[in-house]
């Protein structure tokens, strides 16, 4: 069992793809839980208020759904409907989230499901959402192990030191500036 005090992220896994002013960043991850399992994290409210960078007021399990997704950690809350536009569980997820295009495909592997992200971020602030998802992500799987360590979004996360490591880093392999706050 890790405790919030004892975290630190693991290097750098994100991956980015280019095409002209449009940056896709891409996140693999292995974890160690059922496709089942994780598809339960990634729709239902109750798990997502525990890792994600956001509040749900409704599941985004069923294509159709519109919820109303809130930011978490920041100053004033950005409420933003999106709608799910594809739901085949528990292998493929896609909704909007803001300017944000969300698309989370699960693999079995093993005892265990691939995890993949891909989101559209401005490339200005590429590095700070592939440290902040890489965090999430972290917190998903300790979530899922029965070990959870609550959410690190917004200000908090960007305080963190291993966000900072992260965000350095990312900004390096992607070929970016690290913005500063």
């Amino acid at each position: 069992m890790i405790t919030r005090e004892q975290y630190t992220p693991g290097p750098v896994t994100a991956q980015v793809q280019k095409d002209g002013e449009k940056w896709t960043l891409v996140l693999v991850r292995e974890l160690r839980h059922s496709p089942e399992k994780v598809w339960k994290a990634l729709t239902d409210p109750a798990q997502l208020h525990e890792w994600a960078p956001f509040d749900a007021d409704g599941s985004l399990g069923k294509v159709g759904n519109t919820v109303k997704l809130t930011t978490v950690g920041a100053p004033a809350p950005h409420i933003t409907e999106s709608k799910v536009t594809r739901a085949d569980a528990p292998k493929l997820l896609e909704y909007n989230w803001g300017d944000f295009n969300m698309r989370w495909q699960l693999e079995p592997v093993g005892g265990g499901t691939r995890l993949t992200l891909w989101t559209n971020i401005d490339r200005r602030f590429i590095s700070m959402g592939a440290a902040g998802w890489h965090v999430a992500l972290d917190v998903l799987d300790q979530l899922l192990s029965g070990s959870p360590m609550g959410r690190i979004v917004g200000p908090e996360a960007m305080q963190f030191e291993g966000w900072q490591r992260l965000n350095k880093e990312y900004a390096k392999q992607f070929g970016v500036e690290a913005p500063r706050w």
